[in-house]
């Protein structure tokens, strides 16, 4: 029953400070802020910007999934983590796998498919190698995933020690140098020669 995994989610903890189903409302949350600063070419507090995001934004904002699935998406991508939680000699968490798992989780609860998709592709973007982009932009959850995965470093940022931490500099600096070769990629205009 879904009333059982939100009760696991909130029993599993994300941070010292925040449970697995409070980080996937923030995240969603950092999401929509996001997606409503580049609608309304409004301007974003507390936000350090990758240098392909103006120059993409109304490109990516037509290619996002819709807003629904989106949401179920962000608040849920992280379910499984109840389950595949482990904890090293060191005393440090670990959450192997959790991605696949919460694709498979959120199935079996009846989940939007396209949700469950984007659960399962959660961890992509953070790990991609520039050999792989070329079959990740043949996703129609390319774009909704890139600023996910902007959205969910911001969201850990304040949790972590702010973009000053080594952790999101090594986040944002991936972030900025793959982001902008996805987009170059997926938006490419071809040229037509006269």
């Amino acid at each position: 029953m879904l009333k059982q995994l939100i009760a696991d989610m909130k029993t599993c903890q994300q941070s010292p400070t925040q449970n697995v189903l409070e980080h996937g409302i923030s995240v969603k949350d950092h999401f929509f802020e996001l997606v409503d600063s580049l609608k309304n070419n409004s301007d974003l507090q507390n936000w350090k910007l990758p240098d392909w995001l103006p120059k993409y934004s109304d490109q990516l904002v037509a290619k996002l999934l819709p807003t629904d699935v989106i949401e179920e998406y962000l608040v849920y991508h992280d379910c499984s983590k109840p389950y595949c939680q482990t904890i090293d000699d060191e005393g440090k968490t670990h959450f192997t796998g959790h991605a696949e798992l919460s694709y498979a989780i959120w199935l079996s609860y009846g989940g939007n498919h396209q949700a469950a998709k984007l659960m399962k592709m959660d961890m992509i973007v953070h790990q991609m190698k520039t050999s792989e982009i070329d079959e990740f932009i043949k996703n129609p959850e390319a774009a909704t995933l890139l600023l996910a995965a902007l959205s969910e470093i911001h969201a850990n940022a304040a949790l972590f020690g702010g973009f000053d931490s080594v952790s999101f500099k090594i986040k944002f600096k991936h972030l900025n140098r793959i982001g902008n070769k996805i987009c170059e990629k997926l938006f490419k205009v071809q040229h037509v020669e006269s």
